[in-house]
């Protein structure tokens, strides 16, 4: 497997507070209205589209996994961190989950509907960013959707942002220069949401979920 440089500190990282991660977050799509409205899109858009199976990358304990097959996904869990997916496995004994890279896959080419990024590509340098996007569009079937979030710079003018992040080093990204890197790929941007930060938010971030899809 190919391993980007920064992947092995942010697996241990993760490996460290699964336990507390998992608790803290297990219940996050309750009080998120239009991220749950923006994934029920998704997968009516995978289904529409010959109903393949979805990855969840970067799935952390599994929660997002199971909704998405609560909303009639054939879905699976890949993530980075040995410990989150032990944990995933223990609270969805019948989902699948794997410990895995996003820059290289052990999946085939072509072979999935739909692919969720949510929040899994912060942690990764903009430089190594192409090499997941890559990945990301072999495995997706022609006609296969991406949904992908990750938080935005203050302005245009910063294409990328590094940020302090309670785990590990993270990046935000302009909307726009994602959106070309995903066309760089085969992936054609078929909507976007922006979501503001509430005055309570720790980091007043935008939040962007981008979705394209494969030609």
């Amino acid at each position: 497997m190919t391993e980007l440089p920064a992947l092995h500190a942010t697996r241990e990282a993760y490996d460290a507070i699964a336990p507390t991660y998992a608790e803290l977050f297990h219940d996050s799509l309750r009080d998120r209205p239009l991220e749950r409205a923006l994934l029920s899109a998704f997968a009516e858009l995978v289904r529409a589209n010959g109903d393949g199976e979805v990855a969840d990358l970067g799935c952390g304990p599994g929660y997002v996994t199971a909704h998405l097959r609560g909303l009639g996904l054939n879905a699976f869990g890949v993530d980075t961190s040995p410990m989150m997916v032990g944990l995933a496995r223990e609270a969805y004994p019948g989902l699948r989950f794997e410990v895995g890279s996003m820059a290289a896959l052990d999946i085939e080419d072509g072979a999935l509907g739909g692919v969720l990024s949510r929040w899994s590509v912060i942690h990764t340098p903009p430089q190594d960013v192409p090499a997941v996007l890559a990945d990301i569009a072999r495995v997706l079937a022609p006609g296969g959707h991406l949904l992908i979030d990750f938080p935005a710079t203050d302005g245009p003018q910063h294409e990328t942002q590094a940020y302090d992040h309670a785990v590990a080093t993270a990046y935000r990204w302009s909307p726009d220069r994602f959106a070309a890197l995903l066309r760089d790929h085969g992936l054609a941007e078929t909507a976007r949401t922006v979501i503001e930060p509430k005055p309570t938010d720790q980091r007043q971030f935008q939040e962007v979920q981008l979705l394209a899809c494969k030609a």
